[in-house]
């Protein structure tokens, strides 16, 4: 028994005349960041991104046919989306395939029955940036008032998709 003691104490006692760890911390590198473009925290202090510019709609234009589809998309998700009395799961099933992916997962928990539209009253109407391909506001007409819908597309072929279906303001 004395043997083991004897061994445990001879480590321990070599142990501590050993040196002792370093504790010293390494030398910080210099870090220095530079910038290769300047800064912009806000749209209004210039641009966003190097070079400034906004980037062109190529390929995107207004033609009768885009302005077409859109007012077409326009009044036939309104169409689906002002009523009321269909039951909830069906609602959401007929919307769902004129609406952007967000706008589908905004618009799952909507109760129809609190929907004041019930039915589309005239032709939607259009306004729209010459500049801007991607995006068009229409207008369309209910039995609550006219709806503000609000549609994108990602590219000229693109079919238009419903990102927001924005009542009349009281």
């Amino acid at each position: 028994m004395k043997k083991p003691l004897a061994l445990i104490a001879m480590v321990l006692l070599c142990a501590a005349c050993g040196p002792a760890a370093n504790t010293t911390p390494a030398p910080a590198e210099s870090t220095t960041t530079t910038l290769s473009a300047p800064v912009s925290l806000s749209a209004n202090s210039g641009p966003q991104a190097p070079g400034g510019t906004v980037p062109a709609t190529v390929d995107i234009s207004w033609d009768q046919a885009s302005k077409d589809r859109a007012v077409d998309v326009a009044e036939k998700a309104m169409a689906d989306f002002a009523r009321p009395a269909v039951e909830e799961g069906q609602w959401a099933n007929d919307l769902a395939r004129w609406l952007t992916p967000q706008a589908t997962a905004d618009y799952s928990a909507v109760d129809p029955a609190n929907i004041p539209a019930s039915r589309v009253t005239g032709p939607a109407a259009l306004s729209f940036d010459e500049a801007n391909g991607y995006g068009v506001i229409a207008a369309v007409p209910t039995n609550a008032g006219t709806y503000t819908v609000q549609l994108l597309r990602t590219g000229k072929d693109a079919p238009w998709k419903v990102n927001r279906l924005t009542p009349p303001s009281s």
